[in-house]
């Protein structure tokens, strides 16, 4: 119900008048103060509305719908004034601290689902689709994608819904041309943020369709959540930099990237100026290849993973270490013993540029012994380490690297060029037949007409040799369409 303007006045003007008529009733008085802010906040509202500003107003910047009031029953010689309201204000805003990272689009968006201290906004999100939960003080937001890829490969790739090289077959199907199209990678998000007393909570849960089951089998990517600096959950390792992931059509990447999405515990240190250091307690079962038939592999300590990191509008440096601890076990009746070893790697990636539609570079290289299962390429192959005829495990080294550049041709149109090396080199060791080195390069063009869609063509190239020196290759043609549901 509008209350017309005329009366509000009429009564702003009458209140001066019983306040001098009850100046000995202190009571009285701080009913009629309660009354006259409300008369205040009434005026206000109409002449906002009048003024046409209501209707503008968005979900982030409008006032809060005032709360639910009970009035309480009048006696003579006392104003009926608002009680306690039944429940807390809806809040307003969302408020969460900007990342000093410059913008940059990528195709498969997986850098905006990583934690990051401070539970920073990630670069280029705008938080656009949040709405508030009526009553409460929690906001959500329904994202995701759906994707499409289709592919022509000029032989054998091996797995045929992404580009692997390690899984490239060295002997025939080179002339076997092979076509695939899927859209597995399709994938719906849910994320949440919230204001505590402990700091700004946020908890994201994605998945997409490459699991097991059938050729769509759902499939977890997260489930975890972040209260202030606190993470906890099944998400991406403390050992991988998302940001340094370059921008390709294929979802695998490049080979040598540390790859692992796992259980973890972490804790985000901010030094300041940019500067922060983490530190997580992840779990990573051991991946090895054994000698006998009783034989399995035994987790006796979680992985650990110290890193620091700087971040600046120039773009990002991260150096990360993996302190591992590989066991094994042999059945009680068995004489095929059992043993341990420590194993560790380190890598240092980085960005530079973007923002603004700049170009930019991203670059990493990693190294280490018995870290197989954190490398995109090896992970799944056991490779960490290999027990002897002696029962003796002993760890594999595995090094590599990679870099790619994007350049924008204009603001809706960009390629990306990408190159990546991986080696493992035990061949007094392993089967003559086992991956030893793989070679991955990438070219694409990627049109993004609108926020909400892109398209794009890549070009890729993947080479597998085998400790023995042998080795094969293939081509593969990919193009994808993505239809982005909140951008």
């Amino acid at each position: 119900m509008r209350i017309p303007t005329r009366s509000l006045c009429l009564a702003a003007v009458l209140l001066p008048g019983v306040v001098a008529a009850q100046t000995h009733d202190a009571s009285q008085d701080a009913e009629i103060q309660r009354l006259r802010q409300t008369v205040e906040l009434l005026t206000a509202r109409i002449q906002a509305l009048e003024s046409g500003q209501g209707s503008s107003l968005s979900a982030a910047t409008a006032p809060a719908t005032p709360a639910p009031v009970a009035v309480v029953p009048s006696t003579p010689g006392t104003v009926s004034v608002p009680a306690a309201p039944l429940q807390a204000a809806t809040p307003t805003a969302l408020t969460v601290p900007e990342s000093p990272l410059p913008q940059r689009d990528t195709f498969d968006e997986d850098d905006q689902a990583t934690a990051r201290v401070d539970n920073e906004v990630p670069p280029g999100d705008d938080l656009d689709g949040f709405f508030v939960i009526p009553g409460t003080g929690t906001w959500l937001r329904l994202g995701g994608y759906a994707k499409l890829d289709a592919m022509f490969d000029s032989g054998d790739a091996g797995v045929t819904d992404e580009f692997v090289p390690s899984s490239i077959p060295v002997d025939g199907g080179r002339d076997s041309s092979r076509f695939n199209m899927h859209a597995r990678q399709t994938r719906l998000t849910i994320e949440g943020r919230r204001d505590t007393g402990a700091g700004q909570l946020r908890f994201l849960v994605q998945n997409d369709f490459f699991g097991s089951g059938g050729s769509y089998g759902y499939r977890l990517r997260h489930a975890w959540g972040q209260l202030g600096n606190t993470y906890v959950g099944f998400g991406w390792s403390a050992f991988m930099d998302l940001d340094s992931g370059p921008d390709t059509l294929d979802f695998a990447g490049p080979p040598a990237s540390p790859f692992a999405r796992l259980a973890s515990v972490r804790q985000y240190f901010p030094l300041g100026n940019g500067n922060q250091i983490i530190l997580a307690a992840e779990h990573r079962a051991p991946e090895l290849q054994f000698s006998g038939v009783t034989q399995r592999s035994r987790t006796a300590a979680p992985n650990l993973v110290l890193a620091a990191r700087h971040e600046a509008g120039w773009g990002s440096l991260q150096a990360s270490g993996l302190l591992r601890y590989l066991a094994y076990d042999s059945a009680q009746d068995s004489n095929e013993g059992s043993d341990s070893a420590t194993a560790g790697g380190l890598a240092l990636s980085g960005t530079w540029g973007g923002g603004d539609n700049g170009d930019y570079v991203v670059f990493g290289a990693v190294g280490g012994e018995g870290i197989a299962a954190f490398l995109g390429d090896l992970g799944g192959l056991n490779l960490d380490g290999i027990v002897d005829p002696q029962g003796e495990l002993k760890l594999l080294q595995q090094y590599g690297g990679w870099v790619g550049y994007t350049h924008h041709w204009s603001q809706r149109w960009r390629s990306t060029l990408t190159y990546s090396r991986l080696y493992l080199e035990r061949e007094d060791l392993l089967d003559p037949s086992v991956f030893r080195r793989s070679d991955y390069a990438a070219a694409n063009i990627v049109w993004q007409p609108a926020p909400s869609w892109s398209w794009g063509a890549e070009l890729l190239y993947g080479k597998l040799q085998e400790q023995s020196r042998d080795s094969g290759d293939v081509f593969r043609l990919q193009t994808a369409l993505k239809y982005d549901f909140v951008k």
